[in-house]
C-alpha cells in the first residue's frame, strides 16, 4: 500500500511560497553562471539567496549532504557536490537546489549550457526539458502514476537517449523525500492513483547514452558508466482538480 499524504490548501499555499524562492533562486543562478566562476561560488550565492527569503536549504545536512545546491556537470547526472572546479564553456551544468519554507519542502533543477555546446548536449538538454513539461501536463486526478511515467519513458527513449533507471522523483512536503517514488520509466495503468492534493517532485534524468550509472569515492556524485553527457530537469507540482499546479515557478 501507497501512503501519499494529501495537503490542505493551505499547506499548499506554504508550498507555493517556498516555490516561488526557489525557482528565484534558481532563475538568478541561471544569470550569473558563466565561464571562470567556481561551482563553489554559485552554491554561496544560493544558500545567501534563500536565507534572505527567509528559507532554509533542504539540502544542506541531509543524510550529511555538505552543500545547499547539487551542481552537477557534463556527464555528472545528479548529486554533484559544490567544490572550486572551474566551470568552462561548453559545460552542460545541471543546478538542484531545494527550499524548506515554514514546515514545507519545496525541489527544483534546471540543465544549462554555459555559452556554445555541442549540438548533442543542446538534444540532451531539450528532451529532457520536454519529458518533464509533457509528463506534468498529463498529471490530473484518478490517473495512474505509471500514465506519466510511460509519458517520460517514451519522450525519452524515442529521442534515442537513456533513461536513468536508479534514480527517481519523489513524493514531497514535510519531508524533502516522500512516498511515492516516482521512477522516469513505467507502464500505463500501474502504480498509485492520482489525488487532488497530492505534491511531486517529478525530474526526469537522463543519458545521452547507458543508462547505468556509478557513484564516486565521494559518496554522492552520481555519474554516466559509460561517460556521456547526463541532463536533469525538476519541478515540485500539486495535483489539483483540473491538472497539475507547477509550485516551482516564478
Amino acid at each position: 500500500m501507497y501512503e501519499i499524504s494529501i495537503k490542505t490548501k493551505e499547506e499548499i499555499k506554504i508550498m507555493r511560497a517556498g516555490g516561488k524562492i526557489a525557482a528565484r533562486v534558481l532563475e538568478n543562478l541561471k544569470k550569473v553562471i558563466k565561464p571562470g566562476m567556481t561551482i563553489k561560488e554559485l552554491d554561496t550565492l544560493a544558500e545567501k539567496e534563500i536565507l534572505k527569503a527567509g528559507g532554509i536549504p533542504s539540502f544542506k545536512n541531509h543524510h550529511k549532504y555538505p552543500a545547499t545546491t547539487c551542481i552537477s556537470v557534463n556527464e555528472e547526472v545528479v548529486h554533484g557536490i559544490p567544490t572550486n572546479r572551474i566551470i568552462k564553456k561548453g559545460d552542460l551544468v545541471g543546478l538542484d537546489l531545494g527550499v524548506y519554507y515554514r514546515g514545507y519542502h519545496s525541489d527544483t533543477a534546471i540543465t544549462i549550457g554555459v555559452g556554445k555546446i555541442t549540438p548533442e548536449a543542446r538534444k540532451l538538454r531539450d528532451v529532457t526539458e520536454k519529458a518533464l513539461q509533457r509528463g506534468i501536463k498529463a498529471i490530473k486526478p484518478e490517473l495512474h502514476l505509471g500514465d506519466i511515467q510511460e509519458i517520460v519513458q517514451k519522450t525519452i527513449e524515442n529521442a534515442g537517449f537513456g533513461v536513468i533507471r536508479d534514480l527517481s522523483g519523489h513524493g514531497i512536503g514535510k519531508k524533502l523525500q516522500e512516498s511515492p517514488s516516482i521512477p522516469n520509466f513505467g507502464k500505463s495503468g500501474s502504480g498509485p492513483v492520482l489525488k487532488e492534493g497530492m505534491t511531486l517532485a517529478i525530474e526526469p534524468m537522463v543519458s545521452a547514452g547507458d543508462w547505468h550509472v556509478n557513484v564516486l569515492k565521494d559518496g554522492w556524485t552520481v555519474v554516466t558508466a559509460d561517460g556521456s553527457l547526463a541532463a536533469h530537469f525538476e519541478h515540485t507540482i500539486a495535483v489539483t482538480k483540473n491538472g497539475a499546479e507547477i509550485l516551482t515557478k516564478l
